[in-house]
Order: structure tokens, then sequence, then C-alpha cells
């Protein structure tokens, strides 16, 4: 499927503000993005870098008073997640270097004090993608839900204590439960196609048999259309907004549609 994504974002700042703004989703294997705005306003200078985990990231200070964001993409994605429930679960010798970060417990996932838990979902591990597909299973009908239920500070622990969050903190306890089983595991933020309600999304993925699977525990079966925009250890290292400063956020509008048929066109 072809997408149109927009992310409309409005502030207004109490003096300078540095901030750092990831919104800039990046060609990959799994999406091709064919066109892309990015207008800011009033305008100064973006400095854009790409940080350690391979996303774009631009450098605005923002000036006092109103300052608006407006970014828009048109991306070609997957119609469906790829899965295959006999694909291994790698030795931890065995995997690249570049991802053994990726197995660390994390400020948000804590995989070192779940990993009992991890070990009473699998039961008899078959060291296979089936694992994980079981520990989606059990986050998708054990934890609610429950919109307010959690902050900016909520990390795994909690949430399989209280049974209830939302995006974020499904991918947090999905992430966690992977590492405990000595299994790579990635946050993933973006966009998702029919999200409802519609706003920025998070979910995850699980490095099995060579390559990076997804999994999205707020669904019963993890959906395709859905547009990357950044990944990392936890929620920490994807902010699409850190900022340094007194600010007051106005305005946030998500959009996520099927593009019209004539790719010519541009709204």
């Amino acid at each position: 499927m072809i997408l149109d994504a927009s992310c409309r974002i409005e502030y207004h700042n109490f003096q300078d503000v540095p901030a750092i703004f990831m919104l800039r989703p990046r060609s990959g294997w799994a999406q091709w993005v064919m066109r892309e705005q990015f207008h800011i306003h009033p305008q100064v200078p973006v400095i854009e870098f790409t940080d350690v985990y391979g996303n774009s990231c631009q450098r605005i200070v923002m000036p006092p008073g109103d300052f608006q964001i407006d970014v828009q993409f048109r991306v070609e994605v997957q119609d469906q997640v790829e899965m295959d429930l006999k694909a291994p679960i790698m030795p931890v010798q065995d995997l690249p270097t570049d991802l053994l970060h990726y197995l660390l417990p994390s400020r948000y996932c804590q995989s070192d004090i779940l990993s009992p838990l991890a070990h009473t979902i699998i039961e008899q591990p078959s060291f296979t993608y089936n694992d994980i597909a079981k520990i989606h299973d059990w986050i998708h009908r054990s934890i609610a839900y429950t919109p307010g239920a959690s902050d900016s500070s909520t990390s795994a622990v909690d949430t399989a204590r209280d049974l209830q969050g939302v995006c974020r903190d499904y991918a947090h306890l999905g992430i966690a439960l992977c590492r405990a089983l000595d299994v790579p595991a990635r946050m993933v933020v973006g966009f998702l196609h029919e999200l409802q309600p519609m706003d920025l999304h998070a979910w995850f993925e699980a490095y099995i048999g060579n390559r990076w699977y997804a999994f999205d525990a707020m669904q019963a079966v993890t959906q395709g259309n859905r547009i990357v925009v950044a990944y990392g250890r936890d929620a920490a290292d994807v902010a699409l907004a850190t900022l340094f400063g007194p600010f007051q956020l106005n305005f946030m509008e998500v959009t996520v549609n099927p593009a019209s048929l004539n790719l010519r066109s541009w709204s």
C-alpha cells in the first residue's frame, strides 16, 4: 500500500528552546519514502544528523513565541508483516556484534528483573519465532489498553505489575521479555494505518533467524501498513521531540490515509 501520513505540532515557547526532532522516515527494506515535505514556521536553521541507531534527527533552536512543525510523507509500505514460525532464535555467540546492546537491560526494559516471567510464559521453549509469538499473545491477552494509566516514567516492570498501559508500554514489556530470553529486541515508533484513536504509534521488533521481525501486541495479529520513523533500545532513544527549555504544547494532529491513485497529487 502507498500511504500519505502527516504530523502537525504547534508549540508556544517562553524563551529560546533547543530541540531535537525525529520526524523523518528513511527508506529501507520494509518501506520506500516516495515524497516528503518538512516545514517549520518561523523559519530557523535546521541541522540534520544521524544518531547511533541510524535515525534521521533534526536539531533546531525554537525562538520565543509560537512555533509550528508540519511534516508530510508519501511512503510505500508492506501490506502484511512477515513471519516465519520456524525461524530459529540465534545463539548469542552467533549474533552480529552491533546487535549485542539490544540484549541488555535498559531504562524502561528491565529484562533481568522480568526473566522469571518470560520463562513462565514460554513454558517449553522451541527456540524459534514461536517463542516470541507466545510473548506477543500473552501481552495481548493480559494487558488492558488504558489511556492515562501510565506516564513517561512507566517501565516494563510497572506494566507487568499493573497489567495496563498504552502502545509504548506494550512495546517496552515485549522488548524486556524478549531480552530475558536472550533475543535482541528494539523499539519502533512511527505511523500505523487505521490506528484508533489516530496518533503516533509504538511496537517492537525481535531479531530471529538473522533478521528483524515486527510484533505489535496491541493487535491480536500484527498487521502491516505501518511507516517506521525511528528505532532504539526503548522510548528514551526514540522520542520524536526532545525539548530543552520551557514550552507549551498547543496542538498536535496525526493523519494516515491511503494515497490518491493520482500519484502526482499532493495535499
